[in-house]
């Protein structure tokens, strides 16, 4: 997959995610990043940063999709998400 394809993906993933409210805290971070003076383009690109750590982490450990973390990394952003088990 190239990265055009991964960045299409993502962008479908995020705009699912705020459709479906599932979860909401992607909406909600969204939201509160342009509150914060964030450009939407610059916002949407640290959201999907987050799945890509998640997807990154399935991938690498055959592990479920870490829907806390994932949160969690949603939660914390404009800092950078973390990729830990543990998080």
């Amino acid at each position: 997959m190239d990265k055009k394809a991964v960045k299409q993906a993502v962008e479908e993933l995020i705009n699912n995610q705020i459709a479906t409210k599932a979860p909401p805290e992607t909406k909600e971070t969204l939201d509160r990043l342009l509150a914060d003076g964030m450009s939407k383009e610059e916002a949407r690109k640290l959201i999907g940063q987050c799945i890509l750590i998640e997807l990154f982490y399935v991938y690498k450990h055959k592990k479920p999709f870490g829907a806390e973390r994932y949160v969690r990394n949603l939660k914390n952003l404009p800092k950078p998400p973390v990729n830990d088990p543990a998080a």
